[in-house]
């Protein structure tokens, strides 16, 4: 029986190495916000990658662009114990913190959107800040020969990577358009449609002479487009930026949106889980490696970032494709 015993003992031993030698990674990626078609589509993406690959993986959509309520969900994956956490940062400083208790605990951090995070193991974008911005600046200036006003929308003066688009496209209109006019600064509000549509009601009332909006995040183009189309000033005020495809599609065949250019959120999802599942697994990234998602990389070692050129152009000959692809 004692034999027994210690055969059992020795097997369950066994087992339970075996079960825990197996043990799937385990990540949670903390959006901006939930329940929107950008990040419903990174959600797509996220899952379809982890099943892909055999790892555990979720995304969390705070129900507002609350950088505390980042902060808190990232808490609760500390808690939990994941092996990676992401991130697309509402507020980069009031994250830190935080990000420090994950990566002292042995958790990898990964972040898009997020150049200027430190405490993280790498940060990736699917396109460089300032082609971005400048990309967008060139399209309102061939959108508005007449010269006029223009306002700038950013997900919020803290978001980093919108704000950093902001400044490229604007430096690129003081450069070569200063006969467009940007009004005030730019305004917190592009994250969500009922904000974006107001401001710019109150922004076409407040400027007769305003030409276009440069709205740099998802909602921002469909609420100001809203805007334009009740004030009966489609054709005259042009609303660019990136957005959802599938969202604003009916928009760019009526001429309510110009266009803009974006890169796939889905694509970016399933990027977040196969670095994740590379860091994890003690991957170094490398100069010339071909990273599924991303291409062959370049990887800025010193500032621990991954930029790569993955821009989609959005207008009425690909807005369709692209919706039905589920963006």
């Amino acid at each position: 029986m004692k034999t027994l015993t210690g055969l059992v003992s020795a097997l369950a031993l066994t087992v339970g190495l075996s079960t825990s030698a197996a043990a799937e990674t385990t990540m949670g990626i903390v959006v901006k916000i939930g329940g929107i078609p950008w990040f419903n589509a990174m959600e797509d993406g996220i899952e379809r990658r982890a099943e892909e690959l055999g790892v555990s993986a979720e995304m969390i959509g705070p129900v507002s662009a609350d950088p505390a309520l980042q902060v808190q969900a990232i808490e609760d994956l500390i808690a939990k114990g994941v092996d990676v956490i992401g991130v697309v940062p509402n507020d980069e400083a009031a994250l830190e913190p935080v990000l420090k208790k994950a990566r002292d605990a042995g958790i990898v951090v990964i972040s898009h959107e997020g150049p200027g995070l430190e405490n993280v193991d790498w940060n990736f974008e699917l396109a460089s800040a300032e082609g971005f911005g400048e990309a967008h600046a060139k399209l309102l200036s061939e959108k508005t020969p007449e010269g006029g006003k223009y306002a700038v929308y950013v997900g919020s003066l803290t978001v980093p990577l919108h704000n950093a688009w902001a400044d490229a496209a604007i430096a690129w209109m003081e450069e070569n358009r200063p006969d467009i006019e940007i009004v005030g600064d730019r305004y917190g509000v592009a994250e969500n449609v009922d904000d974006s549509r107001s401001t710019a009601l109150d922004l076409i009332a407040a400027n007769p002479d305003l030409k276009g909006f440069l709205a740099f995040g998802s909602q921002g183009p469909i609420g100001a487009g809203r805007a334009v189309e009740e004030r009966r000033k489609v054709g005259e005020i042009q609303v660019m930026g990136p957005f959802s495809p599938g969202q604003g599609r009916k928009m760019i065949h009526s001429g309510v949106l110009t266009g803009g250019y974006m890169w796939n959120p889905a694509q970016a999802g399933e990027v977040f889980v196969t670095l994740g599942d590379m860091l994890a697994e003690g991957t170094t990234l490398e100069a010339g490696m071909d990273i599924p998602g991303l291409g062959v990389i370049e990887p800025d070692v010193e500032n621990r970032d991954i930029i790569t050129d993955n821009l989609l152009e959005i207008n009425e000959s690909t807005v369709d494709e692209l919706a039905e692809k589920g963006l």
